[in-house]
């Protein structure tokens, strides 16, 4: 039984080659598929990401169910995920090849529909994301940039100058309207 647990069944090449294999098939896919999947905008993106994971197991293991070679190949992955984030890290090039440029969603204010489409995205997808940042209205927000890594960059609208001058006139005219009902109300 011990046994079992620790003898690697599969020769350790093998053990190493397969979760390379399959990282690296990975990693070309998710670049394919685009970075709408990493943002997991909705249920069935996570469902594609999670049955995706269970889906390849079987090609990491392979016949292998010993714990030795789990370790095997989750160090294998974590050692050639290292390696890759390290080779990219030093030519930015390759870096922007492989992971992706990332793409304007909403420039001054506006939605830029051709790239919404091009990332397979609702408006009401879009929608939701400025929602879970805080942002409530279109007008509310400068810039959205959906990341290679499928994260989203929001910039906050400033408001126009003369809104700004206009709100602070509005706030001192209730200031003295405020001191106006506290001196009427000391006289009576």
């Amino acid at each position: 039984m011990w046994k079992d647990i620790f003898v690697v069944m599969a020769p350790l090449l093998e053990k190493v080659l397969r979760p390379v294999v399959v990282y690296l098939f990975l990693v070309a896919l998710l670049r394919i598929f685009g970075k709408r999947e990493l943002a997991q905008l909705n249920p069935f993106d996570l469902v594609v990401l999670l049955s995706l994971s269970n889906t390849v197991q079987n090609a990491i293991i392979g016949n292998d169910n010993s714990m030795t070679g789990g370790l095997i190949g989750a160090l294998t992955l974590l050692g050639v995920n290292y390696l890759v984030v390290r080779f990219l890290f030093r030519h930015q090039r390759l870096d922007q090849l492989f992971e992706g440029k990332p793409t304007v969603l909403i420039d001054r204010g506006h939605i830029i529909e051709k790239n919404l489409a091009s990332e397979l995205m609702t408006r009401s997808e879009l929608m939701t994301v400025l929602h879970r940042q805080g942002f409530f209205q279109l007008s509310e927000v400068e810039r959205c940039v959906l990341e290679p890594g499928g994260g989203f960059a929001i910039k906050r609208r400033e408001p126009a100058a003369a809104d700004v001058r206009f709100n602070k006139l509005i706030e001192r005219l209730n200031l003295v309207d405020e001191k106006l009902e506290r001196l009427l109300e000391s006289r009576s």
